[in-house]
C-alpha cells in the first residue's frame, strides 16, 4: 500500500508545479482550480487539506476575492527573521539577491528567527519590507530575570533580540522570585498593542550564584540538563563488561600497540590509533573507534534522546553528553587496560600520503596507554623530555606517527585544503565557578598526528561506502557562493591582495591566506575568507569538502559524542554482517535527508550555546576592569560601530556615538569606516587602543571607547557664554499684551 505521506507530497508537487506555471495568471478560487484540475469528488477533501498547507507555508496568497495566487508573483516572499538589538529586522529569502530590511514598525508580532511572509515594497525611500504573517513561531521558551513591580510581574529576557520583555500571566504575583533567573513559556505572542506574555516554567536559581548563568544557556537553547527515566531505566540493562558472545567474529587487536592521545581532562574517550612503518617504507595506520552502536540499539530510548540531542555540548563549565555518563565514560569508552570492541579502519599509506590498501572491520582492543597532547608533544619535541624513560617502549611509534603526520599534511597542503591561522582561546574557572583566566589553547605536533590521522579514516571511509551504494550520511562543504566570493575579491583588493583562481577550487582562498601570513592584515584576511565560505553540514549525497580538498567526507570518528557518526556506524556494521545494500536502501534512504537535517540543526544550536556561555564568562572576566585601557585589534566594521578583539581574544565594540572627533561613514564594501572630516579610517586589521566603558554580564556585551575619543567624552565641550539676554518667545509676548489689555 503506497504511504499516504507520499500521496500528499506527490500531489502538492503537482499543485504547486501548476500555480508556478506560466500559464496559472487568471487566479481562481479553491472551487474553480478543483474544477480546473478535474479533482474527482472522492480526492476534494485531500485537495483542500494540501491547498490549506500551501497557505499557511506561504506559497498561497488568498486574495481579496478569495482567490488563489503564487505568493512570489503577489508580492510576497517567506524566509526567516532576524532582528537585532534596535528591534529592526531583517530577512533572507531565497528568491531575492539581498536580504530584506524589516523596520519595527512593520514587524507586526513577529520575533526573532520566526518563519515570516513578508511583503516587500519601500520605507523612507529604501527598499523594505513588512510582516504579513508569522507562518511558524521558532521561541518557544525563553530565559531571563524576573522583575516584581505592583502593575505586574514581568521578565526581562536574556536575549534582548527577542523580546523586550515577557508579562507574567500567572495568577497571582510572587515576590520570592524577585531577581531569579527563570524560564517562561510564551503563551502569548506580541503585538503592535501589547507584549509577549508567558507563565514561570522552570526557576533556575539566584541571578549570580555559581552555575545558574550557564543554566540559563542551557534552557535557552532547550539543551537538558539531565536525562529523562525512560532513557535510565534502559542504561541499568546494557552490560558494562565485554561479553564472551560480543567477540564472536570480530578480528583482535588486543596484541597491538596503540594508544589513546586526548586533553588532560577527556573522560569519553572514542579514538585509539597505532601506527608503524612496514618493510616496504609504506606505513600501516590503525583507528579503533568505540563501537557505540553495539550498545545503543536503533529507536531505543538511549537513542531517541540521543538523535534529539544530536551531539554533546561542551559549555565554559560543564559538559552535556549525547549518551549517558555510564556509556560515555564507560563501557563505549576505550580506557586504558580494558577490553573494548571497535570499528576499525586500518590504512597502508605510502611515501606520498595515499592510501594504496585498507580495510573496515570489526575489532576487539585493548589500549595500552591513555595519553594526552602534552605529553606526547614533549616525548617528540623535548629530547631531553622528562617522560622519555616512562614511556620508552612507545617512543619509536610516537616518532613513525610524527612521520607519518608530515607525510598526510604535506598532500593535504599539496592538493590546497584550507589552514585558517585564526586564534582559540579557552576560559580558566575557578571553583565558585567565576572565571579567572582567559589561556590560548595551542595547536602541537600531538594534536596535529590526532587531526591527521582521523581525516584520513573518515576521508577512506566515505569514499568506501560511497561505492558501495549504500545510505549514507556525509559530511558536505560546499563551493563558495559566487556572490559572496566576488565581494571577497573585491574588498581584498582594495587591500591590495589579490584573489587568483575561481571559487571552485580552495587553491585561491589558500594561497590569499598564505600571502596575507606574517602582515598587518593577516588577520583580517583569515576573517574575511572564512566569512566567504559556506557552512559545513551533513547530507545524504557526497556533495565533497572543499576545506579540506576531499571528494569524499564523513564523520566516523566520534559516536560518543557525534549522532551522525552513531548512525553511519549503524550502516558500517550491517554491511560488515552481509546486510544487502537494496534492503538498507529501502531501511534508510527516505529518512535519511531529513536526519541529516536534524544533525546539522542540532550541532549549530550546541555551538551557539557553547559560544554564548564562553563569551558570557569572557564578559564576567572583565566586568572588574572597566576604565582599564588595552591594546587590540579591529575584528569587524558594520553600521552600528567597530568591534575589537583584544589579545585574550575578548571582543567588544565601539559605537560610533562615542567617536567624537569626527562622523564616520560604513562603507560596507571595503569593510570599514571612514571619518567625513578628517578622512581618519577603521579597517579589520587595524591595531587600536581601547579603553573599557561598560560590561553588561547579562547582555554579554562590552562596549569600548577609542582611547583619543575618552577625554572627549569626559569633559564635553562647554556651551558658549554671551551676555546678549535670549530672544523672548512670540507666545511670551502675546501673553503680556493680553494681559495689559484686561
Amino acid at each position: 500500500m503506497k504511504d499516504y505521506n507520499e500521496i500528499i507530497k506527490t500531489q502538492k508537487e503537482k499543485i504547486e508545479e501548476f500555480i508556478k506555471s506560466p500559464f496559472y495568471t487568471e487566479y481562481l478560487t479553491e472551487d474553480d482550480m478543483a474544477a480546473f484540475l478535474e479533482v474527482p469528488s472522492e480526492d476534494l477533501k485531500l485537495f483542500r487539506y494540501i491547498i490549506n498547507e500551501l497557505l499557511d507555508e506561504g506559497k498561497l496568497i488568498l486574495t481579496k476575492k478569495k482567490k488563489l495566487a503564487p505568493a512570489s508573483k503577489a508580492g510576497f516572499y517567506t524566509g526567516v527573521l532576524r532582528t537585532n538589538e534596535s528591534g529592526n529586522g531583517f530577512v533572507k529569502c531565497d528568491e531575492l539577491p539581498e536580504d530584506v530590511f524589516i523596520p519595527k514598525e512593520n514587524l507586526n508580532g513577529a520575533c526573532h528567527l520566526d518563519t515570516v511572509l513578508i511583503a516587500v515594497g519601500m520605507y523612507k525611500g529604501r527598499p523594505a519590507g513588512s510582516v504579513h504573517r508569522v507562518l511558524k513561531r521558532e521561541i518557544e521558551c525563553i530565559t531571563g530575570i524576573y522583575v516584581t513591580r505592583a502593575k505586574g510581574d514581568y521578565v526581562v529576557p536574556d536575549n534582548h533580540r527577542l523580546f523586550k520583555r515577557v508579562a507574567i500571566k500567572n495568577t497571582r504575583r510572587n515576590t520570592d522570585l524577585k531577581d531569579c533567573k527563570v524560564v517562561v513559556k510564551i503563551t502569548e505572542p506580541p503585538n503592535p498593542k501589547r507584549v509577549a506574555g508567558g507563565i514561570v516554567t522552570e526557576v533556575l536559581g539566584k541571578a549570580g550564584d555559581k552555575g545558574v548563568d550557564v543554566l540559563s544557556v542551557m534552557a535557552g537553547y532547550n539543551i537538558p540538563s539531565d536525562f529523562p527515566q525512560n532513557v535510565k531505566d534502559a542504561v541499568k540493562k546494557v552490560p558494562m563488561t565485554t561479553e564472551r558472545e560480543d567477540l564472536t567474529y570480530r578480528e583482535d587487536f588486543r596484541q597491538v600497540q596503540m594508544v589513546t592521545i586526548d586533553g588532560e581532562d577527556a573522560k569519553d574517550l572514542d579514538d585509539a590509533v597505532s601506527c608503524k612503518k612496514l618493510a616496504n617504507g609504506n606505513f600501516e595506520l590503525g583507528v579503533y573507534i568505540a563501537d557505540v552502536s553495539h550498545y545503543v540499539k536503533e529507536n531505543s530510548a538511549i537513542d531517541k534522546e540521543a538523535y534529539k540531542r544530536g551531539t554533546s555540548t561542551y559549555l565554559a563549565d560543564r559538559v552535556i553528553p549525547m549518551l549517558p555518563k555510564e556509556l560515555s565514560n564507560g563501557i563505549c569508552s576505550l580506557n586504558q587496560g580494558e577490553d573494548r570492541l571497535s570499528l576499525c579502519c586500518i590504512m597502508e599509506i605510502n611515501e606520498k600520503g595515499k592510501v594504496t590498501d585498507h580495510r573496515t572491520v570489526k575489532g576487539i582492543i585493548n589500549v595500552d596507554r591513555r595519553m594526552t597532547y602534552t605529553v606526547v608533544n614533549d616525548l617528540l619535541v623535548n629530547e631531553n623530555s622528562e617522560y622519555a624513560e616512562e614511556y620508552k617502549d612507545f617512543l619509536p611509534m610516537f616518532k613513525d606517527m610524527e612521520a607519518l603526520r608530515n607525510i598526510l599534511w604535506d598532500k593535504r597542503r599539496n592538493r590546497v585544503a584550507i589552514d585558517f591561522n585564526l586564534a582559540e582561546t579557552r576560559v580558566i574557572l575557578g571553583d565558585n565557578g567565576k572565571p579567572v583566566d582567559i589561556v590560548p589553547r595551542y595547536r602541537n605536533i600531538a594534536t596535529s598526528i590526532i587531526e591527521e590521522f582521523m581525516i584520513a579514516a573518515n576521508e577512506t571511509v566515505a569514499e568506501e561506502f560511497f561505492h558501495r551504494e549504500v545510505p549514507f550520511m556525509y559530511r558536505s562543504h560546499e563551493t563558495p557562493d559566487e556572490e559572496k566570493f566576488e565581494m571577497l575579491k573585491s574588498t581584498v583588493g582594495q587591500l591590495g591582495f589579490v584573489v587568483k583562481g575561481t571559487r571552485k577550487s580552495s587553491k585561491s582562498l589558500q594561497k590569499l591566506i598564505d600571502e596575507a601570513k606574517g602582515s598587518p592584515r593577516e588577520m583580517m584576511i583569515n576573517t574575511l575568507a572564512l566569512r566567504s565560505m559556506q557552512q559545513a553540514r551533513y547530507t545524504g549525497d557526497a556533495l565533497g569538502h572543499y576545506g579540506l580538498a576531499s571528494r569524499y567526507y564523513c564523520h566516523f570518528t566520534s559516536p560518543i559524542r557525534r549522532y551522525p557518526d552513531l548512525f553511519i556506524h549503524r550502516i558500517i556494521s550491517l554491511c560488515l554482517d552481509g546486510e544487502d545494500s537494496d534492503e538498507l536502501q529501502r531501511r534508510y534512504s527516505k529518512t535519511l535527508e531529513e536526519k541529516a537535517g536534524m544533525c546539522s540543526e542540532n550541532e549549530r544550536r550546541a555551538e551557539a550555546a557553547e559560544r554564548d556561555s564562553v563569551e558570557m564568562k569572557k564578559v564576567e572576566f572583565m566586568a572588574d576592569k572597566v576604565g582599564e585601557t588595552f591594546e587590540g585589534t579591529v575584528s569587524s566594521v558594520t553600521s552600528w560601530g567597530v568591534y575589537v578583539q583584544l589579545d585574550n581574544t575578548v571582543e567588544g565594540m565601539v559605537s560610533y556615538k562615542s567617536m567624537l572627533d569626527d562622523h564616520y561613514t560604513f562603507n560596507e564594501e571595503a569593510m570599514s569606516c571612514m571619518g567625513d572630516r578628517t578622512h581618519k579610517t577603521y579597517t579589520i586589521g587595524d591595531k587600536v587602543t581601547v579603553i573599557l566603558e561598560r560590561a553588561d554580564v547579562e547582555m554579554r556585551r562590552l562596549d569600548f571607547v577609542f582611547e583619543e575619543n575618552a577625554k572627549a567624552m569626559q569633559d564635553p565641550p562647554k556651551p558658549k557664554q554671551t551676555n546678549r539676554k535670549p530672544k523672548q518667545r512670540k507666545q511670551r509676548k502675546k501673553g503680556k499684551k493680553a494681559a495689559k489689555r484686561r
